[in-house]
């Protein structure tokens, strides 16, 4: 971890000393307002902006900032007054590599602090950049044979799984899925980015590392069945019809069969695959499994699947935010595992488990 100071821009200075504290722990911290002229030298080596941006002051305050640090990799964590896509977005054009709610704990921000302190590295940056590149061969010519309808080859797939685990670990979540984001195919950039976040809850719950690489192989294949649905259904922009919807759900048993008359597919590949649109009160698809039989790898899995769909970036779709994407995984109590929904909100922010 890099040695420096941690600057925390605030216009609440009395509400901010608990964060201001915890902030230590990661290096020394000072505090300052809106009106700060960043004069700084290179010790500085992340911000936190607790700052309401709809005040003149604060967004004059963050643009001298991104002005002053141009072309440095300077961690910016924004605290979010409101946690609406204009506030995300506003807050993005003024710097902010990652936003959270400003009500979130003082160890949340800490935590996210250090992920982003870990990402800005430039090794994290290489492992990132060469963790898209491997897991996008491999996940191109998976749809490739599907769609040819050749036999999969696995050994193709398992090249991409360690790339894609060091590449969360050593560059972070965040930095992958804004790399993923710049792809336009939709089943491509939904694969990448559930991998990703399989590899970052896989980490925090701190599998053993051939559970990890079991896991993030499920996630990377688990839309195979994808590649023989028509293009014109796949690709439609916005709602599908009713018939069009009932053939887009059969892309969960298409995938199971591809990868099962392949020969060389694990059983828990093979479960997450055809299951992952399951729920535990039997409402899935396409076994209407419900409770037990609802197996942990899919109860997992499942969440990471709706959380990357309610996310993706489209030019007919704005991404939702990360926390109105949370408040729909935590509604879905009785169909998720609640416990699961936590952690993985957790897994997100970077905390520790």
């Amino acid at each position: 971890m890099p040695e420096g100071t941690i600057v925390l821009v605030t216009d609440r200075p009395d509400r901010s000393a608990a964060l201001a504290r915890a902030l230590g722990s990661v290096g020394r911290c000072e505090v300052v307002g809106t009106d700060e002229r960043w004069t700084r030298d290179a010790a500085l080596i992340g911000v936190v902006a607790d700052l309401t941006l709809t005040r003149p002051e604060a967004s004059t305050c963050l643009r001298a900032l991104e002005k002053r640090y141009r072309g440095r990799a300077l961690p910016v964590i924004g605290l979010l007054r409101r946690t609406s896509t204009e506030s995300l977005r506003h807050a993005k054009t003024l710097g902010a590599t990652v936003c959270l709610p400003a009500y979130v704990p003082p160890d949340t921000v800490v935590a996210a602090l250090f992920n982003q302190l870990e990402a800005f590295g430039p090794v994290g940056e290489a492992a990132v950049v060469q963790g898209v590149a491997r897991a996008g061969e491999a996940l191109t010519s998976l749809l490739a044979e599907a769609r040819a309808g050749s036999r999969i080859r696995m050994q193709t797939v398992e090249a991409g799984l360690t790339p894609i685990l060091t590449a969360v670990r050593e560059g972070g979540l965040a930095r992958w899925l804004d790399t993923v984001w710049t792809h336009d195919d939709a089943t491509y950039q939904h694969c990448l980015l559930v991998a990703g976040l399989a590899a970052q809850f896989a980490l925090h719950l701190r599998f053993r590392r051939d559970d990890q690489q079991r896991f993030v192989r499920a996630a990377l294949v688990h839309d195979v069945g994808k590649a023989r649905i028509p293009l014109p259904i796949l690709n439609k922009p916005g709602r599908l019809s009713p018939d069009e919807a009932a053939v887009m759900r059969t892309h969960a048993a298409l995938g199971h069969d591809i990868l099962k008359a392949g020969g060389e597919c694990d059983a828990f590949t093979l479960d997450v695959v055809r299951h992952h649109h399951e729920f535990l009160d039997g409402s899935g698809y396409p076994d209407r499994l419900a409770g037990a039989a609802v197996s942990d790898g899919v109860r997992l899995m499942t969440i990471c699947d709706i959380y990357a769909a309610l996310t993706e970036r489209r030019p007919y779709k704005t991404p939702m935010p990360m926390r109105e994407a949370m408040t729909i995984l935590q509604s879905m109590d009785g169909k998720l595992e609640a416990g699961l929904v936590q952690s993985f909100g957790r897994a997100l922010a970077g905390e520790r488990p």
